[in-house]
């Protein structure tokens, strides 16, 4: 199957079958290269203030001049851990420059969760926002970091925005908790410092790991994916040739990114408009949706990224159809399943396709998309970008015909190096190039792919397989229903059954009602047999809800 790639023949007009990972000799060729081209350009703005590419370069330059300086060594770890900031990308290029492995870090970890994925990447070092200081000195004593900067919100939006902002942060909402680090630098100072240091050259060819890039966690422990020179530059090629293809226009887009950069999909698609030379917006916190749809109102917004619960959010916000949406080209929306309900709504609201791409942190994150001039099939997972293979197997590795449902194999020059540290867990995805990915799905006759769903999440009624996402999709199409989740729970009779928990858009929703809704709509064996009303459901800081912790529920 993999050799036909049936779905060329459904690429848009301009998306190559293939790209040249090897276009460049690393990310900090690409680095210079684009800095170079759209220097006077800005690059990114958050909360209102811009730094132009030559701005970026330069920080980071001297940045990575600091932390050579510390005594940090090429292949050394260096936790990023912060939210979106100007800070960040400064961070991440500064780390590229001077040989480092950033180790992209949620900020809204726990010292628990900090202290397992610090231990297991080794770090050595530390880019960290005031706010989360405190759980860094709680642990600080079980690591061996020898450089620690320490940021605040307010520190490069200038004098007097800067020091407003940190006020109302530190005093006003009480954001900072107390802390002491010891031989601690502010960010400022650090590249400031930077200045005086020259670049030390070290080896950088396409097989050096660029980043740790931990995955979600939300299927077993949280694995460090070791990410290259080739994987990075891979996949930002691929985004950018399927963005091109619709409109898309070198040196005059606006991208708006809530998505946290430490979460891959923005990650990646940050460093894809950095190579259109595209200014990228900056949302500090995705969940004060004010401050998102402000944005449209500030820039004339062309692209937005997203996460289906996101989407879903702002559509139900009573001022949301009052924004300018007449620059916005295109719409994406990763990391999870978008609901076919929320991608019509999207479109009837902002006259702009929700386009559903794929991946996964392990293939840096894009291995498939819809075409995002919207001629996709909603539903669909899309098309394998290019240089891309996707197949279906089956539980004995035998590749599956169309519509045949098994899980989703992945090869391309995306897919990591390995897992950090864990060669057996590498050697169980990665066999031949090829990798599994756990998610269950089917491709139809004109290679569109299909998510089922997450092997774990599948619910087991009577021995028949019970798919989540299909469950959630068709009750929140209920026009009552603002969010729902399925789960399996035990079952004496038939081992599982569905359980259904749902946030209610109208508060004169039942269960029964909602009962009677799934009988018209699916099989007996689907229709949940528990349903539970919540005020909200547990999420991922990417918005993901999470299945497990519902299920995991005493």
């Amino acid at each position: 199957m993999s050799e036909q790639r049936p779905w060329l023949k459904n690429y848009p007009q301009g998306v190559p079958a293939n790209i040249n990972p090897d276009s460049y000799a690393n990310l900090n060729a690409f680095i210079k290269e684009s800095c170079a081209k759209y220097h006077n350009r800005p690059a990114f703005s958050c909360m209102g203030k811009a730094l132009t590419f030559q701005q970026i370069d330069k920080m980071s330059t001297q940045l990575a001049g600091y932390l050579q300086s510390r005594g940090l060594m090429p292949g050394d770890r260096v936790g990023i851990m912060m939210p979106n900031l100007l800070q960040y990308p400064i961070a991440i290029f500064a780390c590229v420059k001077a040989g480092l492995i950033a180790v992209n870090t949620n900020p809204l970890y726990t010292p628990r969760e900090m202290l397992h994925q610090f231990l297991d990447s080794d770090i050595r070092g530390i880019i960290i926002a005031e706010n989360f200081a405190a759980n860094l000195e709680k642990i600080l004593p079980e690591l061996k970091i020898n450089t620690i900067i320490v940021t605040s919100i307010g520190e490069l939006l200038g004098f007097l925005k800067g020091a407003i902002v940190n006020f109302v942060v530190r005093n006003i909402k009480r954001m900072v908790p107390r802390f002491h680090l010891e031989n601690a630098v502010s960010f400022k100072e650090a590249v400031r410092t930077g200045k005086r240091f020259t670049l030390k050259s070290f080896p950088d060819d396409q097989d050096r790991v660029i980043v740790h890039q931990y995955t979600g966690g939300t299927t077993g422990v949280s694995k460090g994916a070791m990410l290259t020179n080739r994987n990075l530059i891979a996949n930002m090629l691929q985004i950018q040739a399927v963005l091109c293809a619709s409109n898309f226009k070198e040196g005059e887009e606006v991208a708006l990114s809530p998505l946290p950069m430490y979460h891959i999909f923005a990650f990646a698609v940050s460093l894809a408009m950095t190579s259109m030379g595209a200014l990228t917006v900056l949302v500090v916190n995705a969940r004060d949706l004010p401050s998102v749809m402000k944005e449209f109102g500030k820039h004339k917004i062309s692209l937005m990224t997203g996460v289906n619960t996101l989407f879903n959010a702002l559509l139900h916000h009573k001022d949301f159809g009052k924004a300018d949406f007449g620059g916005l080209k295109i719409t994406v929306g990763g990391g999870m399943a978008v609901q076919t309900p929320v991608a019509v709504w999207w479109q009837e609201i902002t006259k702009c396709s929700l386009t559903q791409g794929y991946g996964l942190t392990e293939t840096s994150p894009v291995a498939s998309i819809n075409p995002v001039n919207g001629s996709g099939k909603l539903g669909s997972i899309g098309m394998p970008v290019p240089n891309t293979d996707m197949r279906i197997i089956d539980e004995q590795q035998h590749v599956l015909g169309v519509n045949e449902v098994g899980e989703i194999q992945i090869k391309g020059p995306q897919v990591m190096k390995g897992y950090y540290n864990k060669t057996a867990e590498t050697d169980n995805v990665i066999k031949d190039g090829w990798f599994s990915s756990g998610d269950i799905g089917k491709m139809d006759t004109d290679g569109y792919f299909y998510i089922v769903d997450r092997k774990k999440d599948m619910i087991l009624v009577s021995g028949f397989n019970v798919y989540p996402n299909e469950i959630e999709e068709y009750v929140v199409s209920h026009p009552k229903v603002k969010e729902a989740a399925a789960v399996g729970v035990t079952d004496e009779h038939s081992g599982e059954v569905v359980k259904l928990f749902v946030v209610k858009k109208d508060k004169s929703l039942t269960d029964k009602e909602l009962i009677a809704f799934c009988r018209e709509g699916l099989t007996g064996y689907k229709i949940p047999k528990h349903v539970e009303f919540r005020d909200d459901l547990p999420k991922t800081n990417v918005g993901k809800i999470l299945r497990r912790a519902l299920r995991d529920e005493k």
